[in-house]
């Protein structure tokens, strides 16, 4: 890993498969010791098993569900007690192919939590600690869904809040020593669409990245001044068509066409 910062402790959420195993893994490489947080415990005391013996350092377990309140608790709780904590990834979240309109189970209530409110609750108790040493990062894993309206409308949302909140977080921090990173990938290779229940042969091979180059990316990015970071040429593209002037029309108007709607919420 190529990057001008070198953590001493990182807590990640959503650890135990995708993205939040690949930042344990190349950050257990590069000597950071851990903190890995998921709702699949043994997932995780295998992963804390192999990075550990592997590579010599320190994998704390710690088994939480982020859509209930107390597991956001139980994590924040862990993040006070830890004065040697420098970095923290929001890693968790989920996707879903139901309409705002057709969700019975509360997975409107669950998404908020997880994509939200925890990511809110866990950064307030980090900040302390971080803020009186003048030193910390804290990585909040978004998407390219956040500048899309072919996404879902409470993916979508919720992807927009953690980007924008990142961006003025960032703002408010201002000579804190303090880094923040809103991260948005687009389609990368892990089983986040499989246990959402998407097609992943609805997009072509040229569209997805591998979760160890998003990984990369971000933790090479921490090196500059940027906030918002998207991994991969394409994704900067499709980004800039969502968000320019001259083709927002076009966008939003085939956001209204049912048969690239329903290719698009991969």
């Amino acid at each position: 890993m190529k990057s001008d910062n070198i953590y001493r402790k990182a807590l990640i959420t959503g650890a135990s498969a995708g993205l939040g195993m690949e930042y344990a893994r190349q950050l257990a490489a590069a000597g950071a010791n851990l903190i890995l947080v998921a709702r699949r415990e043994n997932r995780l005391e295998q992963l804390a098993a192999e990075l550990s013996g592997k590579y010599k350092v320190q994998v704390e377990v710690l088994p939480a569900d982020l859509s209930r309140y107390e597991g956001i608790e139980k994590v924040a709780e862990k993040i006070r007690q830890t004065e040697d904590l420098d970095l923290l990834i929001n890693n968790a979240g989920f996707g879903s192919r139901r309409s705002f309109y057709q969700d019975e189970n509360d997975e409107t209530g669950r998404m908020i939590m997880v994509h939200i409110l925890a990511t809110v609750l866990l950064i307030r108790a980090a900040l302390p600690g971080m803020i009186k040493k003048k030193n910390g990062t804290i990585i909040n894993v978004s998407s390219v869904a956040a500048f899309s309206p072919l996404s879902g409308a409470m993916y979508s949302s919720t992807k927009a809040f953690l980007t924008m909140f990142s961006e003025n977080l960032q703002t408010e921090l201002y000579d804190t020593g303090i880094k923040i990173q809103a991260l948005c990938p687009g389609l990368t290779h892990t089983e986040f669409h499989e246990v959402a229940g998407f097609d992943k042969e609805a997009a072509p091979g040229f569209m997805w990245m591998t979760a160890e180059k998003v990984v990369r990316i971000s933790l090479r990015a921490l090196a500059g001044k940027k906030v918002i970071i998207v991994p991969g040429g394409l994704n900067k593209f499709l980004v800039f068509l969502m968000r320019c002037p001259l083709t927002y029309g076009l966008v939003r108007w085939a956001a209204r066409q049912n048969w690239l709607r329903k290719k698009a919420r991969l």
